[in-house]
Order: structure tokens, then sequence, then C-alpha cells
């Protein structure tokens, strides 16, 4: 190999080389925001189990996780409106102000929906349709 040549995989490369390659295609993987892997280095089994039990917790505390994305502006107020959420001494208030301002809608499925939509006015008959005639 002259001097303007570059080794390639099994040519004389380095350790470093395979190693540094190894972490790039460590990094592309998906995981990142499932919390399987941390930085570079995929999480261990321990981690993973840790990760799961944690969050099985919050959800028989009745506790949701969230994933926001806001302006880098409206960072700060969303923070303390969770912080405001989550204070035993403001938690009443804050829901009452944001209850008041937003609404409390819950979320209903389609037949709840159906249920409440008021059907004065609305003709629900049709006459009955035998199709058409076709000479064959």
């Amino acid at each position: 190999m002259g001097p303007t040549s570059t080794p390639g995989p099994g040519a004389g490369s380095s350790v470093s080389s395979c190693l540094s390659f190894a972490l790039i295609d460590n990094k592309i993987t998906s995981g990142y925001i499932t919390g399987n892997s941390f930085g570079r280095l995929p999480v261990g089994k321990a981690q993973r189990k840790a990760t799961s039990n944690f969050r099985k917790r919050l959800k028989q505390r009745g506790m949701a996780r969230l994933e926001v994305n806001v302006r880098k502006d409206d960072a700060a107020l969303v923070r303390n409106v969770v912080r405001a959420l989550s204070s035993p001494e403001q938690e009443r208030a804050a829901r009452a102000l944001l209850r008041q301002h937003f609404g409390s809608r819950q979320v209903e499925g389609l037949k709840a929906l159906l249920a409440a939509a008021p059907l004065e006015g609305i003709n629900l008959s049709r006459a009955r349709d035998f199709g058409r005639d076709v000479d064959l």
C-alpha cells in the first residue's frame, strides 16, 4: 500500500477504526426514545427491566408519561405548569385555572359521542332500494 491508499476492512485496518464503526452503527440504531440505549452504548437487560418496573409503578399511581415538543421560549412555562400540577399546595388551583381556560373535556368513544348527538329534526328513514334492472 502506498501513502495515498486507505486500508479497507480486513486490509490492515486498526481495531480502533472497527470500534468507531461499531459505535457509529449503534448510534443510528433506533430505540433511543424508548430507553433501550444510553448515549452510544446499548442499555443492558437489568437497566431495561428497572425502567420497565419504574414505568409500571408510575402507571399504578395513575401517572402518565408524556413527551412534549414546544418552542424554546415556552419550555420554562410548560415546566412551571407541570410543577404546579404535581405540587400538593398548587395542584387544585392550577387544575381549576386550566380547566376554566381550556375545558376539561374527557376523551370519549364513538358510541358515547353518537349517544350525546342531538337527533331532533334529522330524518333517519329512507326508501328501500331494490337495486337496478340489468339486462344480460
